[in-house]
């Protein structure tokens, strides 16, 4: 389970904790009422930059999440002239707050990540910001036996490397990926962002057995989409056929759709910023699972088509497709 950016609740806690560090020690009841205060008029309490900033990028969060409740209804051509729409909304957006507060870390990464750029732009540009911020981390307070995800102000530092590591996997620079995505672990290990799934495929793809099984014992082995398939595309490109073939069993029986996504990969926009929040098992799961693995299935030609051999898998995935109305695509038509 990860935790999509919720910016709203985000705000209300920020504008709290700043308006207790301006009127001194409080009761855990009085901030309490004071969270309770905020959360009636956030507006009140912004009085500063930085907070002005952040809710604009607020408000233009909930136009954008609001402006994709139709979109299921839409034809190719109205989706993607109204997604253009949206993003260009969205870019502009966080120019605004960038002049307001041009530190706005949330409001520099939504803007990369609303102006499709190339994967390889969206990196180099992505890795800059994240460099140019570094060296303030120093100022930034995390308990050596904490979790930085529970640092509000952390948080969109985090979320900018998430997002960075995932564009890793996009552009085929599987190391960094992994050594992104372990920092991100080592400081907050509670992993609200589900670096632990970035990490399992780039250790996949890099045929990092002795890594994986570590990541998968941090995880008490419970397994998910993007373990049951990492595990899938590690065995096979290490040659243990019984055992991808295991793993892709446990992919197709334990993931929803899991088959029928793999065989019949479904469009995924971009994440702004975060993954989106999901249910564990279920259909979404796998969908998102098998959109971020897609890069790397790509570039193992072979694997799907060995997939799609395996008994039962092709079933498996046909009568998904029957039993949830979705029409089967032949690829070579």
């Amino acid at each position: 389970m990860t935790i999509a950016m919720d910016a709203r609740k985000e705000q209300i806690r920020r504008l709290a904790l700043k308006r207790r560090r301006k009127l001194g020690s409080l009761s855990d009841e009085a901030f309490e009422e004071l969270e309770l205060a905020v959360r009636e008029d956030p507006m009140r309490f912004v009085d500063d930059d930085e907070e002005q900033a952040f809710l604009q990028i607020t408000q233009v969060l909930d136009r954008y999440e609001q402006s994709r409740h139709d979109d299921d209804l839409l034809d190719d051509e109205q989706y993607a002239q109204k997604r253009e729409q949206r993003n260009t909304a969205l870019v502009a957006a966080c120019d605004q707050a960038l002049v307001t507060y041009d530190g706005c870390v949330d409001a520099l990464t939504l803007r990369l990540l609303a102006l499709d750029l190339s994967q390889a732009e969206l990196f180099d540009r992505l890795l800059e910001t994240h460099e140019s911020l570094r060296s303030n981390e120093g100022s930034v307070q995390i308990p050596v036996a904490g979790d930085a995800w529970a640092n509000v102000f952390v948080r969109p530092r985090l979320r900018l490397q998430a997002a960075l590591a995932r564009t890793g996997i996009n552009t085929s620079r599987f190391r960094m990926t992994c050594d992104l995505c372990m920092d991100l672990l080592a400081r907050a290990p509670l992993d609200a962002l589900g670096a632990r799934f970035t990490c399992a495929l780039a250790m996949a793809r890099l045929e990092d057995e002795k890594g994986f099984d570590w990541l998968d014992s941090r995880e008490g082995r419970h397994g998910n989409a993007w373990f049951h398939l990492s595990r899938a595309i590690l065995m096979y490109k290490l040659g243990r056929i019984p055992a991808a073939r295991r793993a892709l069993r446990g992919f197709d029986q334990l993931c929803a759709g899991g088959a029928y996504l793999l065989l019949q990969p479904m469009y995924v926009d971009t994440y702004i910023p975060d993954r989106p929040t999901f249910e564990p098992g279920s259909f979404q799961e796998s969908m998102l699972c098998v959109h971020e693995a897609d890069p790397i299935i790509s570039d193992i030609p072979d694997f799907a088509a060995w997939a799609c051999d395996q008994k039962g898998f092709l079933a498996s995935a046909q009568d998904f497709c029957t039993r949830n109305g979705f029409q089967w695509r032949n690829w070579d038509e």
